[in-house]
């Protein structure tokens, strides 16, 4: 296994376990860490027996306080502008074409670029201590690292701005009331909820047959109507890729076998 500077990974079985790991200063990113995280995540999208992620904050206080402004107004990197292996902000942000579930366990601070990483993720797990919130227009930038758009498509237009014009913070309970929070849980319980969470689709459910419901709703909610959707959803990756797998003849087999499915992933 590869050594990390800025992020610790781990492999469970079909799980992959990222760590962000600059606890020192919140696990806040700077250009260095963005471009490592891209590493990480394309090994996580090419690799055949990992299945589903799961991204954390080292430490007890913080997810990710989000860019690293130190390093930003020391001229170590331009807040606006990510290494172009990166796929965005954490090596999530803009990795529009990753099929596979990514769980964010949120064990504290979610702040600007840590939010966004979280709202790239599938499913949020908050700790009871989590907090969330886009404060970019208090140091003079906007969150154009995915929050500003993905925000308003999860919980409304008029939730999203009451956050976003005014940079307040969010709590996981209120979150979960809004609508971007799946789960809270106490803080010592996070991450074996979320490890529980990953197992159960990694074992129970064909990855093909979750790549491609993942695919197909996010596609599908780029499309201008559900009718478009479902007329296109065939020729989505994900989609067509289950429809040609070894997966899709096995869950019939098993059912009528009355055997629990033995999942290939392809």
């Amino acid at each position: 296994m590869a050594d990390y500077e800025f992020c610790r990974v781990e492999r469970d079985g079909r799980l992959t376990i990222v760590t962000l790991n600059r606890p020192e200063v919140m696990n806040a990113l700077h250009a260095a860490a963005h471009a490592e995280l891209g590493a990480v995540f394309d090994d996580f999208a090419n690799d055949p027996e990992q299945w589903v992620a799961i991204v954390t904050g080292a430490g007890d206080r913080a997810f990710s306080a989000g860019n690293d402004l130190k390093v930003t107004a020391a001229g170590g990197g331009s807040a606006r502008v990510l290494p172009a292996r990166s796929a965005g902000f954490g090596g999530l942000a803009t990795r529009f074409d990753l099929a596979k579930p990514v769980i964010a366990a949120v064990n504290g601070i979610a702040m600007g670029g840590g939010f966004e990483i979280a709202l790239a993720c599938d499913i949020i797990i908050a700790a009871e201590r989590a907090v969330f919130a886009l404060p970019e227009p208090r140091v003079g930038l906007a969150a154009l690292a995915g929050g500003l758009h993905r925000l308003p498509r999860e919980i409304g237009t008029k939730r999203a701005m009451g956050m976003i014009l005014t940079g307040r913070r969010v709590g996981a309970a209120e979150g979960k009331e809004l609508g971007f929070v799946n789960e809270v849980v106490p803080n010592d319980q996070l991450m074996a909820r979320a490890k529980a969470l990953a197992m159960q689709i990694a074992t129970e459910l064909s990855p093909m047959s979750v790549r491609a419901s993942k695919d197909a709703v996010y596609r599908g909610l780029a499309e201008v109507s559900v009718e478009a959707a479902m007329k296109n959803q065939n020729n989505y990756p994900a989609v067509a890729a289950m429809y040609r797998s070894e997966d899709l003849r096995e869950g019939p087999k098993a059912f009528a076998e009355k055997r629990p499915p033995q999942w290939k992933g392809q």
